[in-house]
């Protein structure tokens, strides 16, 4: 009952960079009326906790012009036609901080914004991450590598400074970042 049906698309002429505008054209399923929505598709993304073999995490500043100052965040970026995630992951780490792993396990995806996104951002963790080569990030890109403790990512989570949404789902999955303010038992009420 919650399912439309697609009558049809059209795709938009504006050149996004990262992705291509798509109008579907759909199909109500309670009041039959027809609707057009905005659909941005994209090739899926990844991003990665990197820890370093003294347990710290290899993080990244960059400027984000959506909302105009830069970020504290994970690695990441998105997974070029034809490439599997994890191939993705590690060239990503490599070119925008020039640390490299062999011990990868895969943390699962996530929807970014299935509202108006149709791919997934694949979470992997890195581990033993050493620097191998200096980074060397996209001509559109501009980087500062620095690495957290666990202690001092739970602060910047706190702080604020760290509000990236993909970077704390995949955070998230390997660290306990936010203290609980209560427990809520079941059949236990208010007094």
């Amino acid at each position: 009952m919650l399912d439309w049906e697609k009558l049809g698309h059209d795709y938009g002429q504006e050149d996004l960079i990262l992705f291509k505008t798509r109008f579907d054209r759909m199909k109500n399923p309670l009041s039959g009326k027809i609707f057009k929505r905005l659909v941005l598709e994209s090739v899926d993304w990844v991003n990665m906790v990197a820890l370093t073999p003294e347990g710290q995490s290899v993080m990244v500043r960059q400027y984000r012009f959506g909302v105009g100052y830069s970020t504290l965040e994970t690695p990441g970026g998105m997974v070029d036609p034809g490439e599997d995630s994890l191939t993705a992951a590690k060239r990503e780490l490599l070119e925008e901080t020039g640390y490299a792993s062999e011990a990868w396990r895969y943390l699962g995806a996530v929807e970014p914004n299935p509202a108006i996104h149709n791919h997934l951002c694949h979470h992997w963790l890195a581990e033993n991450a050493e620097l191998v080569q200096p980074p060397e990030p996209g001509a559109g890109e501009v980087i500062d590598v620095v690495t957290l403790s666990e202690t001092e990512i739970r602060a910047a989570v706190s702080s604020g400074e760290l509000r990236h949404a993909l970077a704390l789902s995949v955070l998230a999955r390997v660290f306990d970042l936010w203290p609980r303010p209560f427990v809520h038992k079941v059949g236990e009420t208010e007094a």
